[in-house]
């Protein structure tokens, strides 16, 4: 089949778009991609994504679901025009959609007990209708009704696609928030172990654009993080976030690293009289070590990491990973044959082939569920449409 995978994650700067094609079924499954694309979210579009995840109102979410519907179906039909395709040659879309809130410990309701909830947004039946295609979307919420977190699913991916026969890899994605998948060598399925880890991307994206007020959004390759140094006092007290302790299953996103966070940071820089610099050095440190720590619920050897998500183009974060794990090697999913940034949207893609096919995608000792079941919705396209009218 062929299919497009359609991501954005917690940092909010846009959608990758990813085309595959897929053959096969379970450890035998094999994915070539074919093309990739990254449609940006502007600015204005980010800071209102941004802020409806915090305190947004019920109007802002309506709209953006539909906006961001339209935005993802145009990445969708510019991948696909990029692989030298037709909508009608698409077989799939999965679409991750925009995370605005995660609730996977839940909120105690008076004569039902803990509710546990997530909401993404960009409506997949935009995306079906602009494009021709059957969408699956909403993969997080039945893993939730089952009793999991609903995060992290691309694991699923991982312990197929870099299953190795004498290595014992760490798989670690450092997006808006960082999350590792534990590859034992030869292992099947039952045996990976995945979860988030906490500060990714988010957080110093997040201060490098107060700090410039809104001039740079991230960053970029780390040049600034490079040229200061660790404070490790400050380091020493991020350390001690709660999260960090948690025992997996364990997922999280912006409602624990988001503003709150980033407000107190600022106000230890004014107390430290750190510099920017300073200040991005020791925030990037703390992304590696708390995946560092991460060990701690991991059993079994780590022979290398293999590193994928926009801060594999990190220069500071990806030393800072290779100081905390020396002498353990540390590979990018580029180094491995794969796209780095476009991976998590193959994940997608991946996950609608097996929900297409009523395949289980959820891995119960990663996410916490009861069982496996099968993730999604789907949103028929306008051929599954005329077929059934016919």
């Amino acid at each position: 089949m062929i299919v497009v995978g359609l991501m954005s994650g917690t940092s909010g700067d846009g959608i990758d778009a990813a085309l595959v094609e897929i053959h096969g079924r379970g450890l035998s499954v094999r994915v070539h991609q074919r093309a990739f694309c990254v449609l940006p979210y502007s600015t204005a579009l980010r800071r209102r994504i941004l802020a409806v995840s915090q305190d947004g109102d019920v109007a802002d979410v309506c709209h953006l679901n539909a906006l961001l519907g339209e935005l993802f179906a145009k990445a969708a039909l510019t991948v696909i025009k990029q692989a030298g395709l037709r909508p009608q040659q698409v077989d799939l879309i999965g679409s991750h959609g925009q995370t605005i809130h995660h609730l996977p410990r839940g909120r105690r309701e008076p004569g039902i007990g803990l509710v546990h909830s997530t909401l993404q947004i960009a409506e997949p039946a935009v995306i079906a209708e602009r494009t021709g295609v059957t969408t699956i979307g909403n993969f997080r919420p039945r893993d939730l009704a089952a009793g999991g977190e609903g995060a992290p699913l691309a694991p699923f991916a991982h312990g197929l696609l870099f299953r190795h026969p004498r290595r014992a890899r760490m798989v670690v994605n450092l997006g808006g928030i960082s999350n590792v998948t534990y590859v034992p060598s030869g292992g099947a399925l039952e045996e990976v172990r995945a979860f988030d880890t906490g500060p990714g991307n988010m957080v110093v994206d997040a201060l490098v654009h107060h700090l410039t007020r809104g001039r740079a959004s991230m960053d970029r390759g780390g040049r600034l993080a490079q040229r200061g140094r660790v404070h490790d006092g400050l380091l020493k007290e991020l350390m001690t976030h709660p999260f960090l302790r948690q025992r997996p299953p364990k997922s999280t996103g912006r409602e624990e690293f988001g503003d709150a966070v980033v407000r107190r940071l600022l106000a230890r820089q004014r107390t430290l009289k750190l510099s920017t610099t300073d200040l991005l050095a020791t925030c990037t440190r703390w992304t590696a070590e708390a995946v560092g720590v991460a060990r701690r619920w991991l059993r079994g050897p780590i022979d290398e990491l293999l590193v994928g998500g926009g801060g594999a183009k990190n220069a500071a974060m990806m030393r800072s990973l290779r100081e905390v794990f020396m002498p353990i090697p540390v590979r990018t999913f580029d180094d491995i044959g794969w796209t780095s940034k476009a991976f998590e949207a193959v994940a997608f893609a991946l996950l609608a082939y097996c929900t297409f096919h009523g395949i289980p995608s959820n891995l119960p000792a990663v996410t916490g569920a009861s069982r496996r079941v099968v993730l999604g919705t789907i949103v028929p396209g306008r051929a599954t449409w005329s077929s059934s009218n016919r």
